[in-house]
């Protein structure tokens, strides 16, 4: 072989003749066919395996665009890009484009989260903290599009780059949707099959403007702060319980506590109070046995006397009026903390509603009643 045989054949051993990508990784999204400088010679077989697609980008612009197969490269399967470089009556010399490959298989168990609480405001606790967390699966859609708007000119583009940017616009995308949907705060963590589906059809159109398609996406839990859970537990036991019925919970779970402060007799003095105004609302309702007996008159039962009606308070509470109640349970309402000496309460005979502690036979429940010290003798 003489001189300029073996120039020719080296020569022609530069300009690639198969382009195809071998992935052995799981998380490569996009890769660039590197050449170092050889050109891709006319003529040269494109090889695009199941679960790939092959981009071509001539000087920044999007050229073609191949789905799996085996092709020859020429004018015929390259028509954007012969348009592109000027081809009129097809090219037989090496041509130079960026070749980009891309995985388009499902990538699944991809994992997101809220980084910082979520604040919603429920019409019964008020504002609340909840977090959540959960699974979603994508693919690529539109490899051109993805490679143009996201992989730029990444040479090896990884499932990590865009996790990050997915699952920020996830967390966004969750917060509206949560937020708009005005549910129950209890219900969130009931219902996470409903707010799932809810949120893939709010986030699937974002996705798809950069060339992704969100395939699944999963809400595991909602959760919140462990006090708020028990306050909605006792919520959901009293729902249907009346008023007095809950002033007499309230004031149980305050005995309770007052009994467990170790704090001195200011604990106890407050239990023993709460205390017998329990006992004076048990005591109306039931009384015992030899009471009952000793109050009985020897000759037969008679007709008691009538008692003297009770007056009657209603009073504000959360900007809606509430009552009527009795003087005791008025009293366990403010033992509660359900009410406060600036609360407003109103009964018969007063012109307008006035605040607790400017109604006189309601300054006992503000304390004060201990006499001054005797005189010295």
């Amino acid at each position: 072989m003489d001189i300029f045989s073996r120039i020719k054949e080296k020569l022609s051993n530069e300009f690639i003749d198969i382009v195809e990508w071998l992935d052995y990784t799981d998380d490569s999204i996009a890769h660039r066919f590197e050449r170092y400088q050889n050109e891709i010679k006319h003529g040269a077989k494109l090889i695009v395996r199941e679960g790939q697609a092959a981009v071509f980008v001539n000087e920044g612009q999007l050229a073609d665009v191949f789905t799996p197969g085996t092709y020859d490269l020429d004018t015929k399967n390259l028509p954007l890009l012969a348009t592109l470089k000027g081809w009129k009556y097809g090219f037989n010399s090496p041509f130079k484009a960026e070749v980009y490959f891309v995985n388009t298989h499902l990538f699944t168990d991809e994992k997101w989260g809220t980084k910082s609480p979520i604040t919603l405001s429920d019409d019964r606790f008020g504002l609340v903290e909840i977090r959540a967390y959960g699974t979603y699966a994508f693919r690529i859609d539109d490899p051109g599009k993805f490679i143009i708007d996201i992989v730029g000119t990444d040479n090896n583009f990884t499932n990590y780059e865009i996790n990050e940017h997915l699952k920020s616009l996830i967390a966004t995308r969750f917060t509206d949707t949560v937020g708009e949907a005005n549910l129950p705060i209890e219900l969130y963590a009931a219902n996470t099959t409903e707010l799932s589906e809810t949120c893939l059809e709010v986030m699937l159109p974002e996705f798809l403007t950069v060339g992704i398609s969100l395939e699944k996406f999963y809400i595991e839990n909602v959760s919140m702060p462990e006090d708020l859970k028990k306050e909605i537990f006792e919520y959901s036991r009293l729902d249907k319980l009346d008023m007095d019925k809950l002033a007499k919970f309230k004031t149980a779970k305050a005995i309770e506590a007052a009994a467990a402060n170790e704090g001195g007799t200011a604990g106890a003095g407050m239990g023993m109070g709460m205390g017998f105004v329990l006992a004076q609302q048990m005591g109306g309702l039931m009384g015992s046995p030899a009471q009952q007996q000793a109050a009985a008159p020897a000759n037969g039962p008679v007709a008691p006397p009538q008692l003297p009606p009770q007056i009657q308070y209603f009073y504000a509470a959360n900007g809606q009026q509430q009552g009527p109640v009795t003087f005791d349970q008025l009293k366990a309402l403010f033992a509660a903390r359900t009410i406060n000496k600036d609360s407003l309460v109103w009964k018969q005979g007063m012109a307008n509603w006035s605040a607790l502690k400017d109604v006189e036979e309601l300054k006992a429940f503000l304390g004060g009643n201990t006499p001054p010290p005797l005189p010295s003798l």
